[in-house]
């Protein structure tokens, strides 16, 4: 049966993990706002992709109207002129009535559709204008994607190896550390921006908050009897036994 490890082993591991992911939290502000604005302009881009199709699929649409509209139009022409040409020939005034009645509808069938091509032309003007936007945002943000890429991938590939192996350490550091002291650890780290959830007490104050440690809180963390978070943010103390055994051996 393996032996519980003591709250001084639990700390030490605890410090050990702290300082390996803040190791790692520095290469990821090192790449900064990169990965979230690839992430933005992937679908931006993505987004004026899909309007500029809709805006061409739109603008073909406009163009077969304008064609049908000006068919229309020439049909209604050319009833005209049969129409007309058969006046010459009607017999009675009934005839007559009935193919001016006819002329005067094909005419009114050619406004119509010179009206709505002058405003299907129009609004087809306006889906250029849009789609010529459309296009210009779309490699302007386009060209922005590429070098925001370039800049991110020329970070990853320096901090690569450096990464892995951190996250490896990370992982390993992970072992033999009880779960619950794990998620209180993790929770922690995501309540704050710096993500530190292990730190040391600095001149009788939290190194993560700055408040003040009463002195007898700093004697029990000192005694190592059992883990001690601050009162205040909540983050687990260590003395520098803990975190700098080392100069305790130097001195």
């Amino acid at each position: 049966m393996p032996v519980e490890a003591t709250v001084a082993e639990k700390l030490q591991m605890l410090w050990k993990l702290q300082q390996v992911d803040s190791q790692l939290d520095e290469i990821q502000i090192l790449k900064g706002e990169l990965p979230m604005e690839v992430s933005d302009l992937e679908d931006e881009v993505a987004g004026l992709d899909t309007r500029i199709k809709k805006l061409k699929a739109a603008y073909k649409e406009s163009e077969q109207e304008i064609g049908r509209l000006q068919v229309t139009a020439k049909e209604a022409d050319a009833n005209i002129k049969k129409y007309q040409k058969q006046l010459e020939e009607v017999k009675n005034d009934r005839e007559y009535n009935a193919l001016q009645k006819e002329i005067d509808l094909a005419k009114l069938d050619i406004q119509l559709s010179e009206k709505k091509v002058r405003e299907a032309k129009g609004g087809l003007e306006a889906k250029k204008e849009s789609l010529n936007i459309s296009e210009a945002r779309f490699e302007a943000k386009q060209k922005e994607l590429e070098a925001k890429k370039v800049e991110l991938q020329g970070i990853i590939e320096k901090t690569e190896q450096e990464e892995n192996q951190l996250r490896a350490q990370s992982d390993k550091a992970r072992h033999g550390i009880e779960d619950r002291l794990l998620n209180a650890y993790d929770k922690t780290r995501r309540t704050y921006r710096n993500g530190l959830a292990v730190v040391t007490v600095e001149r009788s104050s939290c190194g993560g908050c700055f408040n003040s440690v009463p002195p007898q809180v700093k004697l029990e963390i000192g005694l190592h009897k059992k883990i001690i978070a601050c009162e205040h943010c909540g983050r687990i103390l260590v003395d520098t036994s803990i975190a700098y055994p080392e100069t305790l051996v130097e001195a």
